[in-house]
């Protein structure tokens, strides 16, 4: 077996399953799931009939890199939406997902047999940056989350040795779980370094149709574009249509960005068999080429988090995020996992604890004495569930 896998820690939510082995919740509530991201919201009707439309595609093998009009699709959609201009040939790649492209890039671009290979990510984080990284042979670094700037990564926390061995940097923004978008100034301080010490830098960018004001969050393509950066030299920016769109089960998204690191890319994903089902191309031409969508979703998130947010903030430590589906809420004894089964055995709803999705570093698990709540249920379950949050916070007793 590959000794490599043992460095792997367990999933948070197979850790919360452990945690609540043996609770009972309370039978006399239905059960309201605030713990995964998983958007429940319907899938948009043109979505599902290009998807029917193309099934005779399924007779064919397709190509790992995509059909032209899926590229150009996703060229066109980048250009409305952050004014940047790519070459749908050598510059836009599309894949099963984010979640398997950013596993996959650390694998394409770590070399283990440099000494002290690292991978630097934020921390709370998506945990497939850290078993990218492992995987790929390097170790990882963390820069945790800075409460006094809306839960950003605090990049300062890396010194400049650690930076000097850092082969790849993974980028959450809007963050997750903090709903954090990182401004043009940190973009302008993150591509310093990496043009003072080489590596490359994946910016994960699934959130970023669901924002709550009226100026959509800054992606990295349009941050380098601005300061620039036209090339997009060691950038790869990876959106998905799961949250866009409502079609987490479709798994399709796209990178975009380096055309050198995207033909790299390319390779590796010929050999490990990443190809896009036609079908699924062809249904998420239909998503990326509509945006009526993408708005009314966006509307329906934002009435709901202007609902759920001022009732939570009565008793726990919370504000509307940036952007996302998140809130990312302080509660009272500061013991997250504690705070978490209680009220699942009390008023039948699951959180995910900050804990989980943090690891120890800098002295300290950022993570810690917080909660991530999904709005991703329809407006009166996640009002309902917070209604509940508010009555079990009065009551709650730290053990």
């Amino acid at each position: 077996m590959n000794p490599l896998l043992q460095r792997l820690q367990p999933y948070p939510f197979e850790r919360l399953r452990a945690l609540t082995k043996g609770i009972t919740p309370n039978p006399a509530l239905r059960p309201i799931s605030l713990g995964i991201g998983e958007p429940k919201h319907p899938t948009p009707p043109l979505v599902e009939d290009a998807l029917m439309a193309a099934l005779p595609g399924l007779s064919s093998y397709p190509a790992t890199a995509g059909e032209p009009a899926l590229r150009e699709a996703v060229a066109a959609w980048l250009q409305r939406r952050y004014g940047v201009s790519l070459d749908a040939a050598t510059q836009v790649l599309p894949v099963n997902g984010s979640r398997e492209a950013l596993f996959a890039l650390a694998q394409t671009v770590v070399d283990p047999s440099r000494s002290g290979a690292t991978v630097v990510c934020p921390n709370p984080f998506y945990q497939i940056y850290e078993g990218a990284a492992l995987l790929a042979g390097a170790q990882v670094a963390f820069a945790n989350s800075d409460p006094a700037r809306n839960f950003a990564a605090g990049w300062s926390q890396v010194d400049e040795a650690t930076w000097a061995r850092t082969q790849l940097l993974y980028v959450c923004s809007p963050g997750n779980p903090t709903g954090a978008v990182m401004p043009l100034s940190e973009w302008a301080r993150l591509f310093e370094l990496s043009d003072r010490h080489g590596f490359v830098i994946a910016s994960d960018e699934c959130y970023s149709e669901i924002y709550f004001g009226d100026e959509a969050p800054l992606g990295s393509l349009q941050a380098a574009m601005e300061l620039g950066r036209g090339d997009f030299r060691r950038l790869i920016a990876f959106t998905s249509l799961s949250k866009r769109s409502n079609v987490p089960g479709m798994r399709s998204g796209f990178v975009a960005g380096d055309a050198d690191i995207i033909k790299a890319f390319l390779l590796y994903r010929t050999y490990h068999g990443s190809a896009m089902s036609p079908t699924v191309q062809r249904a998420s031409v239909a998503a990326w080429n509509d945006e009526a969508h993408v708005q009314a979703n966006r509307a329906l998130y934002k009435r709901k988090f202007e609902q759920v947010t001022p009732v939570l903030a009565e008793v726990l430590d919370v504000q509307l995020p940036d952007a996302g589906f998140y809130l990312w809420a302080g509660v009272p004894g500061a013991d997250d996992i504690d705070f978490a089964l209680k009220l699942l055995a009390q008023y039948n709803v699951a959180v995910l604890p900050g804990s989980l999705l943090a690891r120890t570093a800098h002295g300290a698990n950022p993570g810690a004495g917080r909660i991530r709540m999904a709005l991703v249920a329809g407006v009166d379950e996640c009002l309902e569930a917070a209604r509940r949050i508010h009555q079990f916070t009065k009551e709650y007793q730290p053990s």
